[in-house]
């Protein structure tokens, strides 16, 4: 057998690996567009309940196929205080048994039943060419790339597919058989894993080899020291995810970590000191011959697969009783407290851009606490022209420069998270977020010019009637009962209570206009000082501004969001 030869195979193992991942890729892209929504739903349910978490983790791992896919999740929903290491650590155990489904996949495709899949291929190419709709396309999509998929598969396969009596065999054979050491094959596939941050592409190169006959080592139980330190190999993803992140965040990765390496301590054990497992167990439950399909026998690859499933349930069924164990021993191994007081959005993180419409969902969560920034900085630039204090001045034009840093920190992530994969239904709710912004910047704003107005008042010694303090207390009594129903209205996505919202925004209006023509009245009948009219016309028209910038954004989530709503005023 020539170099050439050789040279041949690999690329054709390296190429077929590659349309892998691609497959891969892209079946966890559109099987979380296709989820739209569920995903969150399912990492919002964090509930304190060891088997939830699990249930959760296997479904949202099943459906972005990639236990590291979930896990990175879980370290930047960790990163952002949203849920705790306890939710996390049972979601990482329930992701690595989401995972196992994958192996069984990659199973069927060493065998002639690969053929389906690459018709499946072309029907799914022709969905996204000819069909408008977008679920029909996502759709489509997620057909085609189980036929990439299976492709990769069949080419690595045929790349080790030779005659037992051929010298390409033998060659190859021999290749296999340099590593013998459970140790040094469990480092193998530990090394590969980490390289490539793929555990199941290294499970699928594992799976092809022992589909096609091939003996890794001494053979036994030599290809599952090798699974087994690809679980390993699978944490370097969410642990490399975790640098510079807070640390819960980087706990979460140790967790992730320690669980598969308790696990795999145990197993290599086991394995060691029952060498015969793989020949008994596995092959008693899933003989050789006993699966044939298309004349391909599928029971070594199913094997594998089995011991895949096995080891990962094992492990969360064993660990499962210490969740607080495992956090306890993150919380001693990483010191350091969680930062408080973090600036405004600081919680984005782009760990959660994997899922577009999580990433979108905390997006909402956190515009919401933006939002009641800039009304708390309305309450009190309002509170102090009542009480004639310019002293708030200072703090009114800093907490505007954090909302405008907010603003910056907000459109950068939309932007980063438009560039996703998202549905289009995302992107219209992206859109209407950078209205939203803007409405919040305009209500910070609006605050500004109150304090302005405060410090007139202050130097030109104006005086209001109490009639008019009274009226003027009533209006923005009004317009704080708007932000509270708004807000709910935005975080919730409850549009029940808009008819209510637009009713008290309606009000609010009159009040305004009842105030300027009771104060052109008084003017009239010599009742009040014209140099007040600058200040009071403007303060009014300023906190009626707010008001409509206030149902802006509660009207941004109905359907048609912000844009519809204008459209019928």
């Amino acid at each position: 057998m020539g170099a050439w030869d050789i040279i041949k195979i690999i690329l054709q193992i390296l190429g077929g690996m590659g349309t892998f991942l691609i497959g891969m890729k892209l079946l966890s892209e559109n099987m979380t567009k296709l989820a739209h929504g569920r995903l969150k739903k399912m990492l919002s349910r964090t509930a304190n309940s060891r088997f939830a978490g699990v249930g959760i983790g296997a479904a949202v791992t099943v459906l972005g196929q990639s236990s590291a896919f979930t896990t990175v999740m879980v370290v930047g929903l960790v990163n952002a205080g949203i849920m705790t290491l306890f939710q996390a650590t049972a979601i990482i155990m329930g992701a690595n048994v989401g995972t196992t489904l994958n192996a069984w996949v990659i199973a069927l495709g060493g065998s002639d039943i690969t053929v389906v899949f690459f018709a499946l291929a072309a029907i799914g190419v022709l969905m996204t060419m000819f069909s408008k709709k977008e679920r029909i396309v996502t759709l489509g999509s997620v057909i085609a790339a189980f036929g990439i998929i299976f492709v990769g598969l069949k080419f690595m396969s045929g790349a080790l597919s030779f005659e037992a009596d051929s010298e390409a065999y033998a060659a190859v054979s021999d290749v296999l058989h340099i590593i013998k050491n459970p140790i040094l094959l469990l480092i193998l596939g530990l090394a590969v894993t980490a390289l490539v941050q793929s555990s199941t592409a290294v499970n699928a190169i594992i799976l092809t080899m022992v589909s096609t006959g091939l003996t890794i080592g001494d053979g036994g139980n030599a290809a599952l020291y090798i699974i087994i330190g690809s679980n390993i190999g699978t944490c370097v993803t969410a642990l490399i995810s975790s640098l510079g992140a807070s640390p819960n965040a980087k706990r979460a990765a140790l967790i992730h970590f320690l669980f598969n390496l308790f696990g795999a301590i145990i197993f290599t054990v086991a394995l060691i000191l029952w060498p015969q497992f793989a020949d008994t167990v596995l092959s008693g439950v899933i003989p050789s011959g006993s699966m044939v399909v298309g004349g391909v026998d599928m029971a070594p690859g199913m094997q594998i697969a089995l011991f895949h499933t096995l080891f990962n349930t094992v492990n969360t069924l064993l660990f499962l009783p210490f969740v607080k164990g495992f956090v306890w021993i993150a919380e001693h191994l990483i010191h350091g407290k969680e930062e408080t007081g973090r600036d405004l959005y600081s919680e984005l993180d782009e760990r959660l851009l994997r899922s577009p419409s999580v990433a979108l969902g905390y997006m909402y969560e956190e515009t919401g606490k933006v939002f009641s920034y800039a009304m708390a900085e309305l309450d009190k630039a309002f509170d102090a022209f009542l009480k004639r204090d310019i002293s708030v001045t200072e703090e009114i034009v800093r907490r505007n420069a954090e909302l405008a840093a907010a603003n910056r920190k907000g459109v950068s992530y939309l932007v980063k998270l438009t560039a996703q994969s998202a549905s289009l239904e995302d992107e219209r709710a992206i859109s209407d977020l950078h209205y939203v912004l803007n409405d919040i910047m305009r209500v910070g704003e609006l605050a500004d010019n109150v304090t302005k107005y405060t410090r007139r008042t202050v130097e030109d010694a104006l005086v209001f009637s109490d009639d008019f303090l009274a009226m003027l207390r009533a209006m923005y009594a009004k317009i704080q009962q708007l932000y509270a129903i708004s807000l709910k209205i935005f975080t919730e996505k409850d549009t029940s209570a808009l008819p209510e919202l637009d009713a008290l925004e309606d009000e609010v209006d009159e009040d305004r206009k009842r105030l300027v023509s009771t104060h052109i009245e008084r003017l009239n009948e010599g009742k009040c000082d014209p140099s007040n009219s600058g200040v009071f016309i403007n303060l009014v028209g300023n906190l009626e501004r707010a008001a409509d910038h206030i149902t802006y954004i509660a009207h941004s989530v109905e359907d048609g969001g912000r844009e519809a709503y204008l459209a019928k005023m």
